[in-house]
C-alpha cells in the first residue's frame, strides 16, 4: 500500500493542470491515475481543422501560474515553434495542437499514472483508499476530474453520438443521406464537414431557437470569471437554476467562424443551383424508427418525419457519475451533490470533506465550469487548499464587471 497526501482520479486537461501546479511543491506527495493509453482530448472529434474556442493562455498552467514551466508558450519555445506561433497571429489554436501540448505536459510529470484504471475510492482513516491494478493507494485528498458522458435520449441510443464521429465520418461523407442533431459547436463542425466533404444529403435539425453564434464580446466573456463564479454560488439553488436556464448561449452556441463557414459553403454552392440541404430549427427529435426520425416542430405544434441513412446526435454531455459510494455526499433538492465554493463535495455526514470534483459543478459554480479559461484559476484554489497555504494567488479583482449588490 502506497501512501500520498492528494490523489487525482481522471486526467483530462483539468486534473493534467492540476499534476502541472502540484509539481514544483516538494511538500505535496501527489499521484494522478487514468485508464487510457495516454492522454486523449476528445479524440472522436479531432478534426483537421478545428480549434479550441479559448485563447491560447487558457492552457494548462498560464492564469494560475504565467511563469510555469508547463506553458503553452514553454511547449512552443521547447517544440521550437515558437515564432511560426508568433507569426501567425491567431489567438486560439487547433485542437490537435492543444491536445500535443497536454501530450507534451503529461510525459514531463512523474505524478501522471496513465493505464491505472481507478476501481474503488472508499473513505478510510484518515481520508480515502483508492484502489486501481489491485493495489491500494491511500490519501488525505482526492481530486474526481472523471469528466463527461455523452448525453443521448433512450430512444435513440442506437445512434452515433458526435463524441464518436471520426469513427463513422468515411461513411457520413459517402452516405446519399446525413442528419444532424443539435445546434452547438460540436453540430456544426459537423454539419460543416460532412457539407464540404460529402457526397450526398445533409439536414440539420435543432430544437433550440435558432443557428446561434455563442455569446463572445468582452463585456458577456466576463461571466467566465472567479467573481462570477463567486457570485453564482451565492445564490440560493432555485435561483442558480433559473438564471443558468437562460445562459446557454454564454456556453452551447457555435463560434462566429463556424457559422460564417458554413454560409460561405452554401453560398458558394449555390453557383451551380439550389444545394442539397436543410437546416431548421424549434424541431425537436421525439422517436426514432430504424432511419426514420419523428420529429416536432414546437412553434407549428406539427409533428413530421424524416429519413436519413446516417444521424449524428451532438446532443452535448453530462457529468460522469462521481466514482463514490453515494449515500457519502451531500445532495441538494434536485438530487446532485452539493459543491462548496472551493469545489469540496460536502459529505452527506457533516464531517470536513477532503473530497474535491472538477468540471462538476456547473449547477453550483455556473457557466464557467467546463471551460479552460477557468481551470486553472480552480486549480489554484484546490492547490491552497491541499496545500493549507497560498501557492498560488486568488484575487478578488479580476474583471471591470461588478456581480450583485453588497449587502445592505
Amino acid at each position: 500500500m502506497s501512501r500520498h497526501d492528494v490523489i487525482g482520479v481522471g486526467l483530462g486537461p483539468f486534473n493534467l493542470g492540476l499534476a502541472a501546479l502540484l509539481d514544483p511543491l516538494e511538500d505535496v506527495d501527489a499521484v494522478f491515475f487514468d485508464d487510457k493509453d495516454g492522454f486523449a482530448w476528445h479524440p472522436g472529434l479531432m478534426l483537421p481543422d478545428a480549434e479550441i474556442q479559448v485563447p491560447f493562455l487558457a492552457d494548462l498552467v498560464t492564469l494560475a501560474d504565467p511563469t510555469s514551466p508547463f506553458s503553452f508558450l514553454s511547449y512552443l519555445h521547447d517544440q521550437g515553434r515558437l515564432y511560426r506561433f508568433y507569426f501567425r497571429e491567431h489567438f486560439h489554436v487547433l485542437r490537435r495542437e492543444f491536445e500535443a501540448y497536454c501530450r507534451w505536459v503529461a510525459v514531463q510529470l512523474d505524478a501522471v499514472r496513465f493505464n491505472h484504471r481507478v476501481d474503488a475510492i472508499r473513505p478510510a482513516p484518515g481520508g480515502w483508499s483508492v484502489w486501481t491494478r489491485g493495489e491500494e493507494h491511500r490519501a488525505r485528498h482526492v481530486v474526481l476530474g472523471v469528466g463527461c458522458v455523452p448525453t443521448v435520449p433512450a430512444f435513440a441510443q442506437g445512434l452515433t453520438h458526435s463524441s464518436r464521429y471520426l469513427g463513422v465520418r468515411e461513411r457520413a461523407l459517402t452516405a446519399s443521406s446525413v442528419a444532424v442533431i443539435g445546434s452547438g459547436q460540436s453540430a456544426a463542425e459537423i454539419f460543416a464537414d460532412v457539407l464540404e466533404h460529402g457526397r450526398g444529403r445533409v439536414d440539420w435539425f435543432t430544437r433550440s431557437a435558432g443557428f446561434l453564434p455563442m455569446e463572445y464580446s468582452k463585456l458577456g466573456l466576463e461571466h467566465f470569471s472567479p467573481e462570477y463564479t463567486a457570485y453564482f454560488h451565492g445564490l440560493p439553488e432555485a435561483k442558480r437554476d433559473a438564471l443558468r436556464a437562460g445562459q446557454d448561449l454564454l456556453y452551447k452556441g457555435m463560434s462566429a467562424e463556424t457559422s460564417e463557414r458554413i454560409f460561405d459553403l452554401l453560398y458558394r454552392r449555390s453557383i451551380d443551383g439550389e444545394p442539397d440541404v436543410r437546416y431548421a430549427a424549434r424541431c425537436e427529435l421525439r422517436s426514432v424508427d430504424g432511419r426514420r426520425l419523428h420529429f416536432h416542430q414546437l412553434d407549428q405544434d406539427v409533428a413530421f418525419t424524416h429519413e436519413a441513412d446516417l444521424t449524428i446526435l451532438a446532443t452535448g454531455y453530462e457529468p460522469a457519475p462521481i466514482p463514490v459510494p453515494a449515500h457519502l455526499l451531500a445532495r441538494d433538492g434536485a438530487g446532485r451533490p452539493v459543491v462548496e465554493l472551493d469545489y469540496r463535495l460536502r459529505l452527506a455526514d457533516g464531517t470536513p470533506s477532503t473530497l474535491f470534483v472538477q468540471n462538476g459543478e456547473l449547477h453550483t459554480h455556473g457557466v464557467g465550469a467546463p471551460d479552460l479559461g477557468l481551470g486553472a484559476h480552480r486549480n489554484a484554489v484546490i492547490v491552497n487548499a491541499l496545500a493549507g497555504r497560498d501557492v498560488y494567488a486568488v484575487r478578488d479583482r479580476n474583471v471591470f464587471q461588478s456581480f450583485g449588490v453588497a449587502a445592505a
